[in-house]
């Protein structure tokens, strides 16, 4: 790919086009931005506020991007978005979440993690992590494109949970669809190992599993989720299907 402007500093190339800007608790929240084929600059998820300055950078240094498209609107990847002066998109199921200054979604149910430390301590780390209530610019919705990429509702974990796909080497940005972090203990998981998200987050943790299960059947051979770095193999499908049964 040729590339239109010059790429910033501080980032890692994940796949063709796309890029990782890594930071917060152990360099473990995500932003990603990718390059499309007509120069276009999209910004996708927004991680944690604390990481505002780091974006606002990157944005500056990019001379400007176009959006910023989120994943889903929970306070650990909308925490970037009310302080970089871009429009931002995302599903129509995520709206009302996007503009809600909770910073914690009315669906979770934080007495489902198993250990009293780590319940007693997300309340404080969601606050911290947000930015507050997001403008919503316009919506996008499944089949849709963005940056050469496709969009994939993959709800559960939210309701308008997206990823997006490009078929054509096999790439998957996906935000939470899948876990590469145990959320219950606060730690990573094992290299090369995954799982559907706990279900103390969910909207829906029986349709985030299958949300999971679509995202197998695409036999994806990079996936670049929310937390931690991307994983990656000639066929991750079995990774995934594991994944997917645990919870």
């Amino acid at each position: 790919m040729n590339r239109a402007r010059a790429v910033p500093k501080g980032l890692e190339e994940v796949a063709d086009g796309v890029w990782l800007l890594a930071g917060d608790i152990k360099k473990a929240m995500n932003i990603y931005f990718i390059e499309g084929p007509d120069g276009e600059i999209v910004q996708f998820d927004a991680a944690t506020s604390s990481m505002t300055k780091e974006n606002r950078r990157v944005i500056e240094e990019w001379g400007g991007i176009d959006k910023v498209v989120l994943g889903h609107a929970h306070a650990d990847h909308r925490g970037t978005a009310p302080g970089l002066d871009v429009p931002v998109y995302c599903h129509p199921d995520e709206v009302a979440d996007a503009t809600s200054p909770a910073s914690i979604a009315p669906y979770m149910n934080l007495k489902e993690l198993e250990f009293a430390p780590v319940r007693w301590i997300y309340p404080f780390l969601l606050r911290r992590w947000d930015g507050g209530a997001v403008e919503i610019a316009g919506t996008v919705e499944e089949g849709e494109e963005i940056a050469g990429f496709e969009v994939v509702h993959f709800p559960g974990h939210a309701p308008g949970l997206i990823g997006l796909w490009r078929e054509s080497d096999r790439v998957a940005v996906v935000s939470d669809t899948v876990y590469f972090v145990d959320s219950a203990r606060l730690k990573p998981l094992p290299e090369g190992e995954a799982s559907v998200p706990h279900p103390a987050w969910a909207w829906n943790h029986q349709m985030a599993k299958e949300s999971l299960r679509k995202l197998a059947a695409m036999k994806p051979q990079v996936v670049a989720a929310g937390h931690e770095h991307p994983l990656r193999g000639e066929d991750l499908s079995d990774v995934l299907l594991r994944a997917a049964d645990k919870y």
